[in-house]
């Protein structure tokens, strides 16, 4: 009874949730816009914040500038089956993996999940890369700055702090 109702509680817990979403194939704006309001739109996802649209300088190959930007969400759904839902997503709009770094029509990625450290074949949680990368930074702070890194212990807009931004730019 005991183990059923431990079940029970993590299985309704809502969990907060940052995922950083970016494109530089199309157009960029609506398919993010587009993108989010899918997401909002997923049973057992709440939209709580979402940052400005960042223009930013491509890591990688020669490519256009990328639009930028992160929501938080609310989800009683677990990491692995979120990120099979972002997955989808990003196939509903044409994302093509070929090259790392490679130009996207979209790209999520799941940044946080609470203060959840995972580190399997196919997800890492906190993004393994988050903590270098100003365009993932800066729109978080904008919306999460107090949220703290299970790995480093230090808040997002520390993080931020840490790091060159240049090259990105807010839209207005």
């Amino acid at each position: 009874m005991l183990a059923e109702m431990i079940n029970n509680e993590y299985q309704y817990r809502n969990y907060f949730c940052a995922i950083a979403l970016g494109s530089n194939l199309g157009d960029s704006l609506k398919i993010l816009k587009n993108a989010v309001n899918i997401l909002a739109n997923i049973e057992n996802i709440n939209l709580i914040s979402q940052s400005s649209w960042y223009k930013t300088k491509p890591i990688g190959p020669p490519q256009p500038d990328y639009i930028n930007g992160c929501i938080v969400i609310k989800t009683d759904l677990q990491p692995g089956i979120l990120l099979k839902k972002m997955l989808d997503i990003e196939q509903k709009f044409g994302r093509v993996r070929q090259e790392k770094w490679g130009a996207r029509t979209l790209d999520l990625d799941l940044i946080l999940y609470e203060d959840l450290i995972v580190k399997t074949p196919y997800l890492e949680i906190p993004h393994p890369r988050m903590r270098e990368r100003g365009f993932v930074l800066i729109p978080l702070a904008e919306i999460a700055p107090n949220w703290i890194d299970p790995v480093t212990k230090l808040t997002v807009m520390q993080l931020q702090k840490r790091i060159n931004c240049d090259g990105v730019c807010l839209i207005k």
